[in-house]
């Protein structure tokens, strides 16, 4: 389940909504992440004031889509659920909200860390971080690029 919005989520109400009946979920793992409050990408002595994530209705969606179909082949998921905020965001603020769930914890934990490592890298948001000295749109990191990377298939050594 995917969902794009501007409000606030309840994450105990999501995860209860997202596995209400389940009684075959073995784990649920979660990621919530957050406005951090303190330095900014490019600079540590520039503090965030907020940020402004700003998405691409419909695109941004079926991207998410095929990331969580993407998950759903590489694990055995009973439910998954992801989150994503859009608009002005204050430090200490939800950003988004990862859940999966699977009769197993493992599949749940890998599937989860995949999900959230993708969403940084191939979810079309662009993130704008308000400052003390303006406004700066956040360029891709190489350290969120190389968390990608390892769930890419490994080329055969033999070939």
């Amino acid at each position: 389940m995917i969902r794009v919005q501007r409000e606030d989520f309840d994450v105990g109400a999501e995860i209860k909504r997202l596995t209400a009946g389940n009684h075959g979920i073995g784990g649920i793992a979660s990621f919530i992440g957050t406005v951090r409050e303190g330095a900014s990408h490019d600079a540590a002595s520039t503090q965030i004031g907020a940020i402004t994530l700003e998405h691409y209705p419909g695109m941004t969606e079926r991207q998410l889509e095929a990331i969580e179909a993407e998950a759903r082949t590489r694990w055995p998921l009973d439910a998954v659920l992801i989150i994503h905020r859009f608009g002005r965001l204050e430090p200490g603020e939800q950003i988004v909200l990862v859940v999966t769930a699977s009769s197993h914890r493992q599949a749940a934990l890998e599937s989860c860390a995949f999900l959230i490592d993708w969403l940084k890298t191939k979810a079309p948001f662009w993130k704008l971080e308000d400052t003390g000295e303006g406004a700066k749109w956040v360029e891709a990191r190489a350290s969120d690029d190389a968390a990608t990377a390892r769930w890419q298939p490994k080329p055969n050594a033999a070939e």
